[in-house]
């Protein structure tokens, strides 16, 4: 979908058209559901924040400002939803994925990062899931969105709220923290 479609569609939302949600949602979801999974670590639950992303920014829809860009505004929230997510997993005393690693405890199956539905299962890749998984959420959400999800700079700037020096700064130390983690195999053992 161009941006100029996208903007059409976005117009009749504003205008309650719920039908007109259909094709935003589809432009998105796959998106949105592997940065709620980078994010998370929880297939199951990445696929929940990723949908309830989407109800509330259908509900917030009319307060969007049309000359701005959908999928910052839309990040931003599955962002919000992500991160209090993070935080209620923490106040329930679910450990984190972060606090895993430091103990070099792997996940169980409902927790753990599901490579096999990024791509086909190897050890490089498991080990840079467990690398991932092994960073705090800040560096983590850095590296989901530049690497894994391909968002310019300015785009994550703004789903962030940060200037874009901080992006790059959060990135490029985010990406030394999991060289360091790879290379130490610190808190990677195998599944």
């Amino acid at each position: 979908m161009n941006s100029q479609e996208e903007r059409q569609w976005i117009a009749r939302c504003r205008e309650g058209d719920r039908e007109a949600f259909g094709p935003i949602v589809n432009a998105y979801m796959k998106r949105a559901y592997f940065t709620a999974l980078g994010m998370l670590g929880d297939g199951e639950e990445a696929y929940d924040i990723s949908q309830e992303a989407f109800v509330r920014a259908f509900r917030a829809i009319r307060g969007f400002d049309p000359s701005s860009d959908f999928a910052p505004w839309f990040f931003r929230i599955l962002r919000n939803l992500c991160l209090t997510a993070l935080a209620r997993r923490r106040s329930r005393g679910v450990d984190s994925l972060d606090e895993m690693a430091e103990e070099g405890r792997e996940p169980d199956a409902g927790e753990r990062f599901r490579p096999d539905l990024l791509a086909e299962r190897s050890e490089a890749a498991e080990r840079v899931w467990r690398g991932l998984a092994a960073l705090d959420p800040k560096s983590r959400e850095v590296i989901v969105l530049k690497d894994l999800e391909g968002y310019r700079y300015r785009e994550i700037a703004e789903i962030l709220g940060v200037p874009i020096g901080t992006v790059m700064s959060r990135l490029f130390h985010a990406r030394q923290k999991l060289k360091a983690k790879l290379e130490s195999g610190e808190g990677l053992r195998a599944v």
